[in-house]
């Protein structure tokens, strides 16, 4: 699933035409920091946040594509690809600063089960981080329920 899959929204148009969604684990010290490096390197603000179990969440990606989803960061493009793991990392590489985009680009040189097991690597010790108890997302619309 690294790669990402693929579905239709339900005709989502509106404000959610045209945004990449990155849904992430609210209750996670490191997923949140994530979330403020990408949200201070999107110049676009194409790139909105949610968190994991969200109402966005729940609106955007259908019951039958949340099993088995992993808790941690996931990727949902305007075209509907829906990508976990290093595939994520790398679609949100491409949508942040030119700088980053060369990232992005070389990241998918790395075959994906090595990416993929560098990533599992970081969820499984993310936790042990601490929460960061401050919030930067307050004032930012980007940031939805």
């Amino acid at each position: 699933m690294g790669r990402g899959m693929r579905f239709h929204r339900g005709g989502v148009m509106g404000a959610d035409q045209g945004l990449t969604r990155l849904f992430y684990d609210g209750g996670c010290g490191f997923c949140r920091g994530a979330v403020r490096f990408v949200a201070r390197r999107d110049p676009s603000g194409r790139i909105h946040f949610a968190p994991l179990g969200g109402a966005t969440f729940a609106r955007l990606v259908p019951p039958e594509k949340r099993d088995g989803l992993p808790d941690s960061l996931l990727v949902l493009t305007p075209e509907g690809v829906l990508s976990t793991r290093s595939g994520a990392v790398i679609q949100l590489l491409r949508r942040m600063g030119p700088g980053w985009r060369w990232v992005g680009a070389l990241l998918t040189a790395v075959p994906e089960p090595i990416r993929d097991a560098a990533y599992q690597w970081v969820a499984r010790h993310r936790t042990t981080r601490a929460a960061c108890p401050k919030d930067e997302s307050a004032g930012d619309d980007r940031f939805e329920p």
